[in-house]
């Protein structure tokens, strides 16, 4: 009996023992994992002795209540919450595993170890469940912020989204971060739980801004933290407009070419430091003092007044005025535009009357400007004839006549230049320059004379005999062109081209020439081809027979001549073949040897029988 109480005290005290030891070896623990995945718990209860345990409870925390979750035992889930069917997962070493976690897992799990009959102790797990934000949005304020508004004004608005837990969001200019001041800066947040469980946080800022704010940018930053530390992710920068007043105004000249001169397109450009662009006005100082609006002529809202080919007269003082709009404060600047010009130019002739052939003449140029010039000549093909403003020309003739041009350029504005053109007409009767003489023509035959005349002032030409004309005139030279048919009358006289002015009267005869036809001239060609011909064969006749021995030449060759009559009446005639002479030729060629005499024998025909 005393045993039997003693060994139930002994058992008493022994589950006592396991209990203790067990709520001892449990630890707090924290597990984190991102939504989606998947959370492993362990069970850290130990069992004395590396007993074998009959079954393991998981609970979760639900408020203050316990719910259960599944009942292990060994590896085998008997019992299931419906939440997580399908989600649980046992290993060997008792840790549970929670598959596809949402936020809504995120809560404080618990394992509760039971051996026999009695509990030997139980674990706490935190699960805690995140969700990474995305990169903030930042949207700034589109309509502008004056710096004379009395209220502070919404700068920008930031948006977190899907993100567990929820984040903080943090304001920045120009990397500096922003706190909250009274009557300066504001900062409102909201936080909204979607229906997925995940948040979004939204964050404004308000602040004043000032004239330098137009440079500012602006950026916030969402806070979270993942596995103890604290992470943060930046949005994009972005600018404001900011509204000001001017301050200061520019006036400035805007031209292709400077210094500006006449005949150039000038624009005139003001400026002003304010935000919106003031309105802008143009005025001109007159001679009296008063200004002369020019607005009408100027874009005013872009500060723009054109002038377009810029003369003497377009030099003086302009002015450009702005108008704020919202304070009504005007800012007004001066500038003076100069044109550079050339004015005056002229050409004096000495002497001035009428000029002949081997006269001189002096042309003198001049002109005014408000630079140094410089002056050149040039001929009327454009070629340079000498510098200076004065220009002599000695012993005159129609050939040097021409238009010269006096050119005055301003080497200190490049460019500027102006030119004056000035005949200088040498005077005298037409010379006849010429004429297409001695002309060889054929009867019948159409032809064309010409007669070339030079004179001042400019003559005229007259033919002898009727035709069909055409004239060419050029400066003070004349070309005549007469189409005539020829006839006998035409070749026997000839033509006179008459050339006259008002000073005076030339003449020149055309003298036309007859020319055989070609047909007489192929007849007499062939008739001197023909006795070429005779000749040449003449001559072969005689140089054969004299290689022959039938001419002999000298003492010998006489006797043979004066054979007495009674052989005259011999008739012997002499055949000779070519062919076998060709032959002979031939073969003496080839062979470098003279024939037999048998085989160079002639053969002789009687005819007397």
């Amino acid at each position: 009996m005393a045993g039997g109480r003693w060994a139930s005290g002994l058992a008493l005290s022994w589950g006592c023992c396991l209990l203790l030891c067990c709520a001892a070896a449990s630890k707090p623990e924290v597990v984190e994992v991102e939504s989606g995945g998947t959370a492993r718990i362990e069970c850290n209860v130990d069992i004395p002795g590396n007993g074998s345990y009959t079954y393991i409870d998981w609970f979760y925390m639900n408020r203050n209540n316990r719910v259960e979750l599944c009942r292990i035992r060994g590896t085998e889930i008997l019992e299931e919450n419906s939440d997580y069917k399908g989600r649980l997962l046992v290993g060997e070493d008792k840790a549970l595993s929670i598959s596809r976690v949402t936020v809504q897992d995120a809560r404080t799990f618990l394992c509760q170890v039971v051996v026999g009959s009695h509990e030997v102790g139980e674990s706490h797990t935190e699960l805690r469940v995140y969700k990474v934000p995305k990169i903030p949005e930042i949207v700034a304020n589109s309509g502008g912020i004056s710096v004379q508004s009395s209220d502070i004004s919404e700068i920008a608005q930031c948006v977190s989204r899907n993100s567990f837990p929820a984040p903080n969001i943090t304001w920045h200019k120009n990397g500096e971060q922003l706190q909250a001041e009274e009557k300066t800066v504001k900062i409102t947040a909201t936080r909204t739980r979607e229906s997925s469980g995940l948040y979004t946080v939204s964050s404004t800022l308000f602040a004043h801004v000032t004239r330098e704010d137009r440079h500012s940018l602006y950026h916030c930053t969402v806070h979270y933290h993942l596995q103890g530390q604290q992470r943060a992710l930046e949005s994009p920068r972005v600018n404001i407009t900011v509204f000001y007043p001017a301050e200061h105004v520019k006036l400035q000249v805007v031209s292709s070419s400077n210094p500006v001169k006449e005949g150039d397109d000038v624009q005139l450009v003001c400026e002003a430091d304010g935000n919106p662009a003031p309105v802008f006005s143009f005025y001109k100082k007159e001679l009296e003092g008063s200004w002369q609006d020019l607005s009408s002529l100027a874009d005013t809202s872009s500060g723009v007044l054109d002038l377009h080919d810029v003369n003497k007269s377009s030099s003086g003082f302009y002015r450009c005025r702005t108008l704020d709009l919202d304070d009504l404060r005007e800012l007004e600047e001066d500038v003076e535009l100069f044109v550079n010009y050339i004015e005056g130019v002229h050409v004096e002739m000495e002497p001035s009357s009428p000029l002949w052939e081997g006269d001189s003449v002096r042309l003198s140029c001049s002109a005014h400007s408000p630079v140094d010039l410089v002056f050149q000549w040039m001929d009327e093909k454009g070629r340079k004839v000498a510098d200076g403003n004065q220009l002599r020309l000695s012993n005159l003739t129609f050939e040097t006549s021409s238009n010269y041009s006096c050119r005055v350029m301003a080497p200190t504005v490049p460019g500027l230049n102006q030119s004056k053109q000035v005949p200088v007409a040498v005077r005298g009767k037409p010379r006849i320059v010429a004429v297409s003489s001695p002309l060889f023509v054929q009867q019948d035959e159409v032809v064309t004379l010409t007669c070339k005349a030079i004179a001042y002032p400019p003559p005229s030409v007259h033919w002898s005999i009727n035709g069909t004309t055409h004239e060419y005139v050029e400066n003070r030279r004349v070309a005549s062109n007469l189409t005539v048919r020829v006839s006998h009358e035409l070749l026997r006289a000839g033509a006179m081209c008459r050339v006259s002015n008002e000073l005076g009267v030339i003449e020149e005869h055309i003298q036309l020439l007859d020319q055989k036809t070609p047909e007489s001239k192929g007849v007499i060609i062939v008739a001197i081809i023909v006795c070429i011909l005779v000749v040449a064969v003449l001559g072969s006749v005689i140089y054969f027979l004299h290689k022959k021995g039938k001419i002999p030449c000298g003492r010998a060759g006489k006797q043979d001549i004066t054979k007495p009559e009674a052989r005259k009446d011999k008739i012997v005639v002499e055949v000779k073949s070519d062919k076998l002479s060709e032959e002979a030729g031939l073969l003496q060629g080839a062979n470098g040897e003279k024939r037999a005499a048998a085989d160079q024998s002639e053969k002789y025909i009687d005819l007397r029988n």
